[in-house]
């Protein structure tokens, strides 16, 4: 028997929170473990419970949904996290899926759609709706020309090449300061140029990139 893919919702309107948790606890092997109406009770719920699948409001007191996602990430929790929102906004979209978000729901489907997303999410697969599909098709398409390309790492100073590198192993500003003797200001600086030149958007962006691009950093 598979083990139940536990999730945790968190939304601040409960008439809609409690219809997506009777439609997801109506599914076999999908088990609500907890629902809170804002992010700070979602978080204490998830570092507590550490569930499969966190399915969370963008718009919520509290943490919003990126401040909550950021703080997930800070404490390696491994939650996938799939994404309640009423908005059908392409920048919102990157933004989430720049911070690691595995799946984007849009509200006016979500009770549709939302089983089929945990599932897919909890399976190692991304999920959007398909209504705001074509958004993920303009991002693959740039993600394609710019990997074409192969921009900006050549652009780099061997000063940012260190810098990069030493993020890709998992370094904090505060870190690399202090192993290559500059301020933390001046490697925040570092950042900010790197991620320009590189045309990076989003918290993560330079993580991310750092780390599939480590092998050319040495």
């Amino acid at each position: 028997m598979d083990a139940e893919i536990r999730i945790v919702v968190a939304d601040d309107h409960p008439i809609f929170r409690k219809g997506l948790v009777q439609v997801i606890e109506a599914e076999r092997g999908l088990q609500v473990v907890a629902e809170a109406e804002d992010g700070n009770a979602a978080l204490a719920y998830i570092q507590q419970l550490r569930p499969e699948i966190a399915l969370l409001d963008i718009d919520m007191p509290g943490k919003n949904g990126f401040e909550l996602v950021r703080a997930i990430v800070g404490t390696r929790i491994p939650t996938r996290v799939i994404f309640l929102t009423m908005h059908k906004d392409e920048d919102m979209l990157n933004e989430a899926m720049d911070l690691g978000v595995n799946g984007y729901l849009v509200k006016d489907s979500a009770v549709i759609e939302v089983v089929s997303s945990i599932r897919a999410v909890a399976a190692g697969r991304s999920y959007i709706s398909p209504s705001i599909s074509a958004y993920l098709i303009r991002r693959r398409g740039r993600a394609r020309s710019l990997e074409g390309e192969k921009p900006g790492l050549e652009d780099l100073t061997k000063a940012e090449r260190q810098i990069l590198r030493l993020i890709a192993d998992g370094k904090t500003s505060k870190e690399i300061a202090a192993e290559v003797y500059i301020s933390y200001r001046t490697v925040e600086n570092h950042r900010t140029n790197i991620s320009a030149k590189l045309d990076l958007r989003g918290s993560h962006a330079l993580v991310k990139f750092a780390i599939q691009h480590k092998s050319e950093l040495s």
